[in-house]
């Protein structure tokens, strides 16, 4: 297997993923599904390997949602793919194609849609499920990527309640249709949006139907296994076996991070294997190869404006500790600082910072941060190092 930092993976370049992918499964025979992780903790190439090797019982869609800024904007993709399956049938969606033919007077050519108005995507979304439902006996499951993104973007362009109307919608059609499935994933959690829904007024809970997973780091054995194969397929001449467990340790058993190491060592011809130096080079990187700030920007764009500051309050105060912090130790800590946030609003945030896989909750009380590797980061990015 040759490295792919960042890259496109094939599904038999996916390791370690066996077992996670037939939990899902047996989720989907029941329910649809929310997967949540960290950014770059390989959820598309997960998903992506389910829709390549999915059995046959089950028809699967794939589409990523990413750029995607209006409501129409995404029923007109679900309505090509739909009628993209359906056209290898050589069916097409009647119901959707009556609709259109009735709102705008045209007909659709070919792959070409007329333009939807825009007030009436819902109804071309509803007509366009029965029209791929009405005879499908086995499940049909859509794998929709990015759709946290997509609701982000919706919601800053057309308002809230644009946003809070796609949710209804999609979980209605999870309601009326029994043999539908969705899987939602992304690169931001869905609770970003949702908070700032709830916070605009929105009471429902649009997912309470789904199964929320996390999708967990590799486990050690299996991030191994994938640096071994990757520095075997390079034909990298140093101690692999030694070297494997140093990569998998320092990339936290992530794959995107252990891609970027095997790859360094290629680059380097293998003449260096001091593996936290090579981390630490990438830390301090001012390009940031990695996309380690990342984790420190994203709280401006995703977080509400009165939660910025005690964010990164918290995630300083834990960053500079190696062991497990109670609530009230964190707190009093973050008191010394500054006395401008109460106990509820620090509980709020927190609960937040673990959504977004920064910390982790290890026992009833006690918070740390989730992954070695970013609490470095944090730590050399925010100037907190002595």
């Amino acid at each position: 297997m040759k490295v792919n930092p960042g890259g496109i993976l094939a599904p038999t370049e996916v390791v370690g993923r066996d077992q996670l992918i037939k939990k899902l499964w047996r989720i989907l025979d029941r329910q649809s599904l929310v997967l949540t992780a960290e950014r770059r903790m390989g959820k598309t190439s997960i998903i992506k390997k389910m829709n390549s090797e999915a059995p046959n019982t089950v028809i699967t869609i794939y589409r990523d949602l990413e750029g995607i800024k209006t409501a129409v904007g995404f029923a007109k993709r679900v309505l090509e793919d739909v009628e993209a399956y359906l056209s290898g049938l050589q069916k097409s969606a009647v119901r959707v194609r009556a609709l259109l033919k009735q709102l705008t007077g045209a007909e659709i050519a070919g792959v070409k849609l007329p333009e939807i108005p825009e007030v009436h995507w819902h109804d071309v979304l509803q007509r366009t499920m029965e029209d791929l439902l009405e005879h499908q006996d086995c499940p049909v499951i859509f794998f929709w990527d990015e759709l946290p993104l997509m609701l982000y973007d919706i919601k800053q362009q057309q308002g809230e309640s644009v946003a809070q109307e796609i949710l209804d919608v999609l979980r209605s059609l999870r309601q009326t249709h029994t043999n539908l499935r969705m899987v939602f994933t992304g690169s931001i959690g869905l609770h970003n949006v949702l908070t700032s829904l709830k916070r605009a007024g929105y009471a429902n809970d649009p997912t309470n139907d789904m199964k929320i997973v996390d999708v967990p780091p590799l486990e050690q054995a299996d991030a191994e296994d994938l640096a071994r194969q990757l520095m075997m397929g390079e034909g990298l001449a140093v101690e692999v076996e030694e070297t494997v467990q140093k990569i998998a340790k320092a990339a936290d058993n992530l794959p995107f991070f252990i891609h970027h190491l095997v790859d360094h060592l290629v680059l380097e011809g293998g003449e260096s294997v001091d593996i936290p130096g090579i981390v630490r080079r990438y830390m301090i990187d001012p390009q940031d190869p990695w996309h380690l700030r990342y984790y420190r920007e994203r709280i401006d764009t995703y977080y509400l404006n009165e939660d910025k500051a005690l964010a990164l309050a918290l995630l300083d105060v834990l960053a500079l500790v190696s062991e497990p912090l109670s609530f009230d130790e964190i707190y009093n800590r973050v008191l010394s600082q500054t006395d401008a946030f109460d106990d509820e609003s620090t509980r709020d945030v927190l609960t937040l910072l673990q959504r977004d896989h920064y910390i982790q909750q290890v026992d009833i009380n006690a918070y740390r941060f989730r992954f070695s590797l970013i609490q470095q980061s944090w730590i050399i990015h925010r100037g907190l190092a002595a």
